[in-house]
């Protein structure tokens, strides 16, 4: 399987520091996530169900009903390879491995293309694979880029698939208000904005047969009952969203700046992270952790990602190590 941030027990045992003594900044995720309340008996005792108000609160959330809840966007990124006959995908030089990974897998040729050549590359591909904001260079593809490309895919039964994982800060650059136009597949998640990767659910957005072919797929039971009623609850919590979306927009501004002040200005990021590029990354990353801060690393291109701390003892401490990297 593929690397991924938040591997905080392997750094504990590589660079002999308690696990507890970590300042996790390698997944990109809020780290003041949803309140999960106690949940009611009858989501862990029984078998979940679809007509416990889930997916019309994603509805609401999202602004489309043609949705498929699924275990986490992973869920849907291994499963979409199959319902195609193999052919080619292009997806960015660095974007979340994981599309690559599954499309390869299923025998599709996957092509990697630098931002500025995607255009070009539409009509010789049969689908397209975008993270919007991308992950982790945090690059943003407007709504009319990507309804362009889709029509151009779709005129020869091509797909345009969407990773709209770190969109939740800045909906107004999201596709989701053209879901059911041929083509077009948007994937959802709860992980980094409501700060719920643990629970693994997500959604599917598409045309109703690419949902029911994707569902007959993964079967029943998709996503468990206590995660059903736990994100029914987060998607209807208005009032936290709010005030979620006006401290990770905040803190995103500091985070910049902080890096700033101490490097080289971030090449890219989003309301969660931060992103820079250079061969002096490598030995960055390695000097936060020897003092246990982990950041997410990159070999190609040499790169590093930051998540945001947590609170003011986390910030300082990050700005601490900063500060001694450059003596």
């Amino acid at each position: 399987m593929l690397e991924h941030g938040g591997g905080v027990i392997a750094a504990a045992r590589r660079y002999g520091i308690p696990e507890r003594d970590w300042l996790d900044l390698s997944t990109g995720l809020n780290p003041h996530g949803w309140p999960v309340p106690a949940l009611p008996a009858d989501a862990w005792q029984r078998l979940p169900e679809t007509n416990d108000g889930l997916e019309q609160a994603a509805a609401a959330y999202y602004g489309s009903a043609l949705l498929l809840p699924v275990a986490g966007s992973q869920a849907a990124i291994q499963t979409l390879p199959l319902l195609r006959a193999p052919g080619t995908a292009g997806l960015l030089n660095l974007s979340y491995a994981e599309h690559a990974y599954a499309w390869e897998r299923r025998g599709h040729q996957v092509q990697r293309f630098a931002p500025s050549e995607l255009d070009a590359a539409v009509n010789t591909l049969d689908v397209l694979l975008l993270c919007n904001p991308n992950n982790p260079t945090g690059q943003m593809f407007t709504p009319e880029q990507l309804e362009g490309w889709r029509q151009r895919l779709a005129m020869r039964g091509g797909w345009l698939v969407v990773d709209e994982a770190f969109m939740d800060c800045t909906p107004q650059f999201s596709i989701l208000n053209k879901v059911g136009a041929p083509g077009l597949i948007v994937l959802r998640s709860v992980g980094k904005f409501f700060g719920l990767a643990g629970i693994r659910a997500g959604f599917v957005f598409a045309w109703r047969e690419l949902l029911d072919a994707l569902q007959e797929e993964l079967g029943p039971w998709a996503v468990s009952g206590p995660a059903r009623a736990a994100v029914k609850l987060a998607l209807q919590d208005m009032a936290w969203q709010q005030q979620t979306r006006a401290r990770l927009t905040a803190d995103r501004e500091r985070l910049a700046s902080l890096l700033n002040r101490y490097g080289p200005t971030p090449h890219g990021g989003c309301a969660l992270f931060q992103w820079l590029a250079g061969p002096h990354t490598f030995a960055a990353h390695t000097f936060l952790a020897e003092r246990g801060i982990l950041t997410r690393y990159f070999a190609e291109p040499e790169s590093i990602r930051f998540g945001l701390p947590a609170n003011e003892a986390d910030w300082q401490r990050l700005e601490t190590a900063l500060a001694a990297y450059l003596l």
